[in-house]
């Protein structure tokens, strides 16, 4: 720790043991506690506490409070042996894989970042966009032109959305923006059968996306005839000739008490083909694991997370988590990225878990990569992502829920944007905007939810890889329930995603 940080430290600690009546003494090593919750330490020194007695914490009471919670749970060597009789298949095959890691570009947070991060986001989209010129008949307009067309004109314009209410006739009016001006889109509830559904299908319009209408000028107003998303085009699925498969894993929380340790040594087991059943032959063909964040429980996240810790020591849970990916077989190369509990920036993108949290852990075959990350993984695009925008799409579009979230990652898919609502969650506003989709992937895969999802759309396999962690009390308040312990793995033999539950 730095000598400013250490300051700091000793001045956060002194500050937070005054309201204990508890003094700081003068050269105590605030070394010992780096990345530790000073909260969590203040209440256990809180035990030294004397009524009406004033009593000064030193080095020996601190180092005692510190040596009891990390002994509250250490890292445990993770003794797991291949079988004789198992032989991988995906060990006698070369990992072929490449690194797009999706990170955000130096920001100051000033008003011109952000007009930069929105300009580029536009720009990506409306070539998108450009792509469904043909279908929807028209070449692409500016909004500044409007003011100069004539009611009765056909017009097809590119916008992203400021505003979305209904009107007090029962109708959508969304205010879209480009760089040249605005305009007022009406989607009106009509009676025929195509009014109808181009109705309901505004409904699922959210801030800040972008979007394609064509219509027709109506004084100040386009009345919509025709709604497009960016969306992807159908792709036919990719072969691949070593028929190698693809593990996902999110979600894991170590250093929680709730995390099922048991089941995830028993996943791990059977990568090393340590469980004998039908899906051993799988086991020995995985040859890429991907991890999509939230891999420690972390510290201070939310209030009183210590009440809900097994392990109080951030590089303690993490020591942990590396411990585990040890124990995966050599030739299995796995990808591991951070998510909102990790200890990096919060705003997204997230860059990859620092070298004070991996420590001296080191293996070529464990590669710490960005939220979000491209990785192409013998020939197949898999586009990795925590998944914290989930939350925003849930609550903002018709017919999401908790317990269906790859419903909500297709229509990530139809926005070709990981984050379309930009108050959704913590956006680093750079000059580029790199949580747009493209290229389009073969597998899009994220976590956050705790709950497996599984669907094809357009020919992308979109999975949701659950959670290693029981359910908590703030899951039970919202009726969520999770499903814990399934994995799921792509096999690109049968090019079908098959999910093995890891809870007996």
């Amino acid at each position: 720790m730095g000598v400013e940080k250490a300051t700091e430290t000793a001045k956060e600690l002194t500050s937070k043991l005054s309201k204990y009546g508890l003094l700081l003494s003068t050269g105590v090593d605030v070394d010992s506690i780096a990345g530790m919750d000073l909260d969590v330490i203040v209440s256990r020194l809180g035990e030294f506490r004397k009524e009406g007695e004033p009593v000064v914490i030193d080095n020996e009471k601190l180092s005692a409070v510190v040596r009891a919670i990390q002994g509250e749970k250490s890292p445990k060597p993770i003794e797991i042996e291949r079988p004789a009789a198992f032989s991988p298949s995906a060990s006698e095959i070369d990992a072929l894989y490449k690194i797009t890691n999706k990170q955000a570009e130096h920001a100051h947070g000033a008003v011109s970042d952000f007009v930069d991060y929105f300009n580029d986001r536009f720009a990506k989209m409306r070539t998108i966009m450009g792509q469904h010129a043909a279908q929807m008949g028209n070449a692409l307009q500016s909004l500044e032109h409007l003011k100069s067309y004539a009611s009765g004109r056909e017009v097809y314009i590119v916008g992203m959305v400021s505003r979305k209410a209904v009107t007090k006739n029962g109708n959508v009016l969304v205010e879209l923006e480009d760089e040249t001006g605005s305009a007022k889109v009406i989607f009106v509830d009509g009676t025929s059968q195509r009014a109808k559904e181009l109705f309901a299908k505004s409904t699922y319009i959210v801030n800040d996306e972008v979007i394609a209408v064509r219509g027709k000028v109506t004084g100040p107003f386009v009345i919509a005839n025709e709604l497009l998303w960016p969306d992807v085009p159908i792709k036919t699925p990719k072969r691949v000739e070593d028929g190698v498969a693809i593990a996902f894993v999110s979600d894991v929380h170590v250093g929680s008490k709730l995390f099922m340790e048991k089941s995830f040594s028993r996943m791990i087991s059977w990568l090393n083909g340590g469980i004998d059943d039908k899906t051993r032959d799988l086991a020995g063909r995985v040859k890429y694991l991907v991890v999509a964040g939230d891999v420690a429980d972390g510290i201070g996240v939310y209030p009183n997370q210590d009440r809900d810790l097994a392990v109080l020591d951030m590089y303690t849970q993490y020591r942990m988590f590396f411990e585990y990916m040890d124990a995966i077989p050599d030739y299995i190369h796995v990808f591991v990225m951070a998510g909102n509990h990790d200890a990096v920036q919060r705003a997204e993108p997230q860059p990859p878990l620092g070298q004070d949290l991996i420590g001296d852990f080191k293996k070529d075959n464990i590669h710490i990569v960005s939220n979000p990350s491209m990785l192409n993984l013998h020939g197949l695009d898999v586009l990795a992502y925590h998944g914290t925008s989930l939350d925003s799409i849930i609550s903002a579009v018709p017919g999401m829920s908790y317990a269906k979230p790859e419903l909500a990652m297709v229509e990530v898919l139809k926005r070709r944007h990981l984050s379309p609502i930009y108050a959704g969650n913590i956006i680093v506003p750079s000059r580029s905007d790199n949580l747009v989709i493209d290229p389009v992937p073969d597998i899009l895969h994220m976590g956050h939810i705790h709950k497996n999802g599984v669907a094809n759309y357009h020919g992308v396999s979109v999975i949701n890889s659950g959670t290693w962690q029981a359910r908590t009390d703030f899951q039970v308040r919202q009726g969520h329930i999770p499903t814990p312990c399934i994995l799921p793995v792509y096999d690109s033999k049968t090019q079908t995603v098959v999910t093995i539950d890891f809870n007996q």
